[in-house]
């Protein structure tokens, strides 16, 4: 008996610990949501440690007490993947070299690590995935996955963050042998290969419709369902950007599907099972919300998005959108140029503005309702990470953890 309870204790502490951790791209259901209640606070949020780091815009990871974070080595064409202990101490830095890349903004990783079961699995601005052990940062296999799947680089560089499950880790290369890739997380051997498409800059989520279990992809042409035993596609709705820009991941919000991109707009896809097979089929479009950078999140049934324009003057603008329609309930503009990153608390919502303000808001279908706001970084396209009540950003210069009260 007593031993049956020391094994439950174990359990259960294992799984808190777990669901507190932000081990991959938008947290642990990979969808922006923030598993506690956030409270407002006053003042300033001061740092409990801050590190120097590299370029880039990829976001940090927390998970099995250890934090991650891939960014560009200063005056080399090497990308470096550093892990620290929730107190900021360095644990250990692993380096891999990479071809010459440049870029408008910025020639640092963009996609975000992902853990898994004791691994690391990073992809590099020039595609090239790496599996490490996470506990010693030992390379544990590679692929170039542009070279091996036929794929040509995009303008901005690979930034689609990678995915795993118990087998598999999928990826988006883009190309003529293989649009989308499960590999085997283990050795990194080719598991399936789906379609031909280009890639997007869009990360993929996967979710459950009925008794399947589905991987949602957005591509260079459509948003794409698949199968992650066999790679076969459930169902694609054609969504293509006008300058291939499209950067943010599908989010399932009831029994949608929402995507978006800077110059096509919104979708709101309704997929259902039909004689024990998915269809898919567009139930509204918006043309006029337009979001860039930032996946919407969702709170209270509503949808948080953040739109922009291209323009001689761009700015983002927060709006709330009922996920029914496509229609915006409320906008308030101006909280960054191109970007800002949202994530939903339970009845608040959390957003660091492109400038660096971490900001604390109500999630109120009728008006914008600010609860607290600080400083807390500088200037940044990459989302922070939130686990163990702490915050954790990045700029091009250093990395910021805060305790929020």
């Amino acid at each position: 008996m007593r031993l049956l309870l020391s094994l439950l204790i174990c359990f259960l502490t294992a799984t808190l610990a777990t669901a507190q951790d932000w081990p991959q791209w938008l947290g642990p259901h990979r969808n922006g949501s923030i598993d506690q209640t956030l409270t407002p606070w006053t003042g300033e949020l001061k740092p409990l440690w801050r590190v120097p780091v590299g370029e880039g815009h990829s976001s940090p990871i927390v998970a099995d007490g250890k934090v991650f974070l891939h960014a560009k080595a200063s005056g080399a064409d090497e990308e470096v993947v550093t892990a620290w202990d929730l107190s900021g101490k360095e644990l250990w830095k692993g380096s891999n070299p990479r071809a010459k890349f440049s870029s408008q903004f910025g020639v640092g990783p963009r996609a975000t690590p992902v853990y898994n079961a004791g691994k690391l699995y990073t992809l590099g601005v020039t595609g090239i995935l790496i599996c490490r052990d996470a506990n010693t940062g030992k390379e544990l296999w590679k692929k170039d996955t542009l070279a091996e799947f036929k794929a040509t680089n995009l303008f901005f560089g690979a930034s689609s963050s990678p995915m795993v499950d118990e087998k598999n880790v999928y990826v988006m290369p883009g190309g003529a042998e293989g649009s989308i890739v499960a590999l085997n997380k283990e050795n990194g051997e080719v598991a399936w290969k789906s379609g031909t498409d280009k890639a997007s800059y869009s990360s993929p989520m996967s979710t459950t419709f009925g008794d399947k279990l589905t991987l949602v992809f957005q591509t260079q042409k459509a948003v794409v369902g698949l199968d992650p035993a066999t790679g076969k596609e459930y169902f694609r709705i054609p969504l293509r950007d006008l300058l291939n820009e499209s950067s943010t991941t599908p989010v399932r919000v009831g029994d949608l599907l929402f995507a978006s991109s800077v110059t096509f707009g919104s979708l709101g896809i309704k997929v259902e099972i039909n004689y024990g097979v998915l269809d898919a089929s567009q139930v509204w479009k918006n043309p006029s919300l337009t979001c860039y950078f930032a996946t919407p999140v969702v709170a209270k049934d509503m949808l948080y998005a953040v739109t922009g324009a291209l323009s001689r003057t761009p700015s983002a603008t927060l709006q709330c959108v009922d996920p029914a329609t496509g229609k915006s309930k409320w906008k308030k503009p101006s909280v960054g140029q191109y970007h800002a990153t949202v994530y939903s608390a339970k009845d608040k919502l959390l957003m660091l503005e492109e400038l660096g303000d971490l900001v604390l808001f109500e999630a109120n279908a009728e008006s914008y309702k600010e609860l607290a706001r600080a400083k807390l970084c500088g200037q940044t396209w990459a989302h922070p990470a939130y686990a163990q009540g702490m915050i954790f950003a990045r700029d091009d210069k250093e990395m910021v953890v805060v305790k929020l009260k």
